[in-house]
């Protein structure tokens, strides 16, 4: 039996929550395809720039709850001689999510998100992969309280603290494992408002280590113990620029640095001395930063607010780490939405975004083959309230 071949099913965990993020957490971000940085203004600034909480054009307070529903296509992955054609199983999510900026306090405002910042399910129920990637989960819940300062009418900057509850699930044909974990970050962000029409705006999110803790209800040694694994998310680093033409149309570009490298090997402990010799060990990832390019338009008439938005996304995989766990592979992100006031306290929205992954080819040690139909779907509803 041997080691990698058991590792590769807890970079599996780590994949969920660094390899594949879920950036797009309201209304608004699905239908920007994140691309709100520097323009972001309702209850959802607080997550994704809390600086620009100070410059809203409300004094008073403003909330936001979200229903976003997430699919995952089937994954199809052929072998180059034909001997393997196989398909992983479609997953359906649904994640709530929350937004609150309060009323100004002399130069201050306070906020608070509840989101999840990452998470992937997958299942493979045939040979090869279903031996190392039999099923697999991470969930992640983010409570992420901000605070605001206006130094002048054309700067401001926030702090966040970044608290994060993570339970992973593991099965495979050696072992079956939970762990949970709650960790800690922060965040900062500043924005520059040059003019009245123009906003540059710079977050950074901490990368916080996952160090989940759990024990094994089966295993290939018959030994069940307690198991250690540390898992990043990576930071990340935003600059944002928008601009408004007229009165009604603003247009944002960001570059998002995600700090990947982080995730340079995986160490996984187990307690009992027996299991950590024959399921234990260090495996090297090597993944690579990678910068994303995002691009949003924003379109305000009388009561209806028009968005959409562009992405690329590129994998932070290299050839020689993939596996059937997580067969990232670059991605384009096409997304559309829109807000209706439906009084001047309430308003109502929805979003939808698609994410097209690249086929990609393999040929490391444990895979020679073709991943084929890797998409993800996100459609996003939700209600805003101003009071």
């Amino acid at each position: 039996m041997r080691k990698i071949a058991l590792l590769s099913i807890v970079t599996a965990t780590a994949l969920t929550a660094a390899g594949y993020k879920i950036p797009e957490n309201s209304v608004n971000a699905v239908a920007l395809s994140n691309a709100y940085v520097a323009n972001a203004h309702g209850a959802d600034a607080a997550y994704y720039n809390p600086a620009n909480m100070v410059f809203s054009d409300n004094s008073g307070g403003t909330m936001e709850v979200d229903l976003t529903y997430v699919g995952l296509s089937e994954i199809n992955y052929k072998s180059t001689d034909a001997t393997v054609n196989i398909s992983s199983k479609g997953e359906n999510f649904l994640i709530p999510t929350f937004h609150y900026v309060s009323p100004k306090v002399d130069n201050f405002r306070f906020g608070l998100s509840i989101v999840s910042p990452a998470g992937l399910s997958k299942k493979w129920s045939d040979a090869p992969a279903s031996t190392t990637a039999k099923e697999f989960a991470l969930q992640t819940i983010e409570i992420n309280p901000t605070v605001a300062y206006m130094l002048n009418e054309q700067l401001s900057m926030a702090f966040g603290i970044r608290g994060i509850y993570s339970n992973g699930i593991v099965k495979n044909a050696y072992y079956e494992m939970e762990g949970k974990s709650f960790d800690w970050g922060y965040n900062l962000a500043v924005t520059l408002k040059p003019n009245k029409d123009t906003n540059i705006a710079l977050t950074y999110r901490s990368g916080v280590d996952l160090h989940l803790s759990g024990d094994t209800s089966t295993t290939a040694t018959t030994i069940n113990s307690g198991v250690k694994v540390l898992l990043p998310v990576p930071a990340i680093i935003s600059l944002g620029v928008s601009h408004t033409f007229g009165e009604s149309t603003t247009l944002e570009a960001v570059l998002e640095h995600n700090v990947w490298s982080a995730y340079d090997k995986l160490d996984f402990d187990f307690d009992n001395a027996t299991n950590e010799t024959v399921l234990g060990g260090s495996h090297v990832k090597n993944w690579k930063d990678t910068d994303t390019v995002r691009i949003g338009v924003t379109h305000t008439y009388e009561k209806v607010t028009a968005m959409a938005g562009f992405a690329y996304d590129p994998s932070p995989i290299p050839n020689k780490t993939l596996g059937y766990d997580l067969p990232g592979s670059d991605s384009k992100i096409f997304s559309l939405g829109g807000r209706y006031d439906l009084t001047n306290s309430i308003n109502v929205g929805l979003a939808g975004l698609v994410s097209l992954k690249d086929d990609r080819e393999v040929n490391n040690s444990s895979i020679n083959g073709k991943f084929t139909n890797s998409h993800a779907y996100l459609l996003t509803a939700g209600l805003e309230y101003k009071f």
